[in-house]
């Protein structure tokens, strides 16, 4: 029978205040506050707990379409989408939309957990795929969103949503995405609109100068940050120390269509900026997120939130910088509302526990134990480095083969 709660011990948990080296308890997939008697106990002695990662910007459906190869830098993301809609004709990019958008967004979801991404702001419509209680990562509900000032044809009008959207929820919008004249105005607009307020959260920023950086903190709306995406479609992007010093800064990956693989690749490019510290760029993933998103019960590891974690090696140092540099294959856990999802071998005692069937895989050459409700081999063949152990491709490909036809 699984085991009611999971004690996690002997670890260093990264929390706002410091470092906690109290054993940790997960009871119904959130954090309890007192270690009962029954409860499965995990050693985790020489380890790290932080926080499940807040991507604050994806696009779940596209993670799996090639980028574009050539044209950057662009002036502005309206260059880039005028440039891209050519690249639809290219196979490759045929090839990766036939498949089921349920399966793609299922894999963008896949792609985050992996790197220790448990919770994800998807700048796009509602899917009815989201409701399913097996959905890889927790999402952003209840939110406003417009897609941008220079693209009315696509995503609710702007104004409309605005008002619509509840004060004590985010609203969201691309906004300042480019380095030209086009993109510095849009600040301005969005104001005279009246859609500049404490619930606003503006994707990208690049085209920001610092009275606009100024406007935001006065109005406490907040900025998602995207390096690698604005550094590879636009060749410069923002400098992110106001923001983060005023607490109205997160980090989003934008999907591998123009960004980093994952978010643990979106901290290094954002680290190699040399702006912020690893401990900084911590907080954008956790604390500052969830603050942002309004999404109490997540970004960290206080009695009540939802027990999401990603466990690592402490490799000595500063354990706020545990994650600094890491790869998402030396993660030795990944843990989603209190259940390991992918995890090394050694931890099939805990999956056990928690009553999760697992299967094999290897993820970027290492033997890993996947949940086996996101074993499916179709999701597993969208993945670049993920695959089924030895001993399983066979039946694989035939189901790859079946799922893609339907």
């Amino acid at each position: 029978m699984p085991s009611a709660s999971t004690s996690l011990c002997h670890a260093a948990t990264i929390t706002p205040e410091g470092v906690s080296r109290a054993p940790l308890l997960i009871r119904n997939g959130h954090i309890g506050t007192s270690t009962a008697a029954w409860a499965c106990r995990v050693d985790l002695h020489d380890h790290l707990i932080f926080p499940g990662l807040v991507n604050a910007h994806d696009h779940l459906h596209v993670n799996a379409v090639p980028p574009l190869k050539a044209g950057a830098p662009f002036p502005n993301s309206y260059a880039w989408i005028e440039a891209f809609r050519s690249h639809f004709d290219e196979p490759e990019v045929t090839a990766a939309l036939e498949w089921p958008k349920a399966l793609r967004l299922r894999h963008g979801a896949l792609k985050n957990l992996l790197a220790g991404t448990t919770c994800v702001a998807h700048h796009d419509p509602w899917q009815r795929e989201f409701d399913a209680p097996d959905f890889p990562v927790a999402l952003l509900r209840n939110f406003g969103w417009s897609y941008a000032l220079g693209w009315p044809d696509y995503g609710p009008p702007v104004q409309e949503s605005f008002l619509a959207t509840a004060v004590e929820r985010p609203w969201m919008i691309h906004l300042a995405e480019g380095t030209d004249a086009t993109a510095q105005a849009e600040l301005a607009m969005l104001d005279e609109l009246g859609c500049l307020a404490a619930n606003s959260v503006l994707i990208h920023g690049v085209g920001l100068r610092e009275q606009d950086i100024a406007r935001i903190i006065a109005a406490r709306a907040a900025v998602v940050w995207c390096p690698a995406s604005n550094l590879a479609l636009l060749g410069k992007t923002l400098d992110p120390r106001r923001l983060f010093e005023a607490g109205r800064l997160a980090l989003g990956t934008d999907s591998r269509l123009s960004g980093a693989r994952d978010l643990l690749e979106e901290m290094r490019c954002a680290s190699a900026l040399g702006d912020l510290g690893p401990g900084q760029l911590v907080e954008l993933v956790t604390t500052h997120a969830a603050r942002i998103l309004r999404l109490p019960q997540h970004g960290s590891l206080a009695p009540g939130s939802r027990a999401d974690m990603v466990i690592v090696r402490d490799r000595g140092g500063d354990e706020a910088n545990g994650l600094a540099g890491i790869e998402r294959s030396e993660i030795r856990a990944v843990v989603h509302d209190g259940i390991p999802r992918i995890a090394d071998h050694d931890f099939v005692e805990w999956f056990d526990a928690a009553g999760v069937d697992t299967v094999p895989v290897i993820l970027d050459g290492k033997p890993k134990l996947l949940a086996s409700s996101l074993a499916d081999p179709a999701l597993i063949a969208l993945e670049p480095g993920l695959e089924l152990a030895a001993g399983r491709q066979g039946r694989a490909s035939d189901l790859v083969t079946e799922a893609h036809c339907r």
